[in-house]
């Protein structure tokens, strides 16, 4: 169980650290990627993008 949370937790780091370059490319400007302002503070949800990240990721562990 302690690796799955060293994985999770390395791969939250490596996405926060990408956003900005994923911006780039249009990864949290799909549709279906919400961002809403609550209690003072900007929130993403963006769930089209982590869709496509993940079938990327699935495609590339296949061939591999």
């Amino acid at each position: 169980m302690l690796r799955w949370l060293i994985v999770v937790v390395l791969a939250l780091l490596l996405m926060s650290g990408l956003t900005a370059w994923l911006r780039r490319f249009g990864f949290g400007r799909l549709p279906g990627d919400f961002e809403f302002r609550a209690f003072g503070r900007d929130w993403q949800l963006p769930i089209a993008s982590t869709l496509v990240l993940s079938m990327i990721a699935a495609a590339i562990a296949r061939w591999i």
